[in-house]
């Protein structure tokens, strides 16, 4: 298994908000930008633009599971699914 990137920030939703995340965040040294639930106590502060970017990766991943290859992963080899991937990109947001 391959190790993860590094990451500065992580950008999730309201279903990501817990204490334990923000914790093990910080101790890596990634920034959290992850609102609040509505039940908590304390308003929790995040960067409000940072999270509209948030926008452009779900409509990303919306328009990619119209390609039926990718959303079932039809392809064995991770570099045959990679290049699926890049070619519905492509013209996903070409056309």
């Amino acid at each position: 298994m391959t190790p993860l990137p590094k990451a500065a920030v992580l950008i999730a939703d309201k279903g990501y908000d817990s204490d334990r995340l923000r914790k093990a965040l910080a101790e890596r040294g990634i920034k959290s930008c992850i609102p609040g639930r509505a039940n908590r106590k304390e308003p929790i502060v995040y960067d409000t633009e940072l999270y509209k970017r948030r926008n452009l990766i779900e409509r990303l991943f919306g328009r990619l599971k119209d390609w039926r290859r990718i959303a079932t992963r039809y392809d064995r080899c991770a570099h045959t699914f990679y290049s699926a991937i890049c070619i519905a990109a492509t013209v996903s947001f070409w056309l």
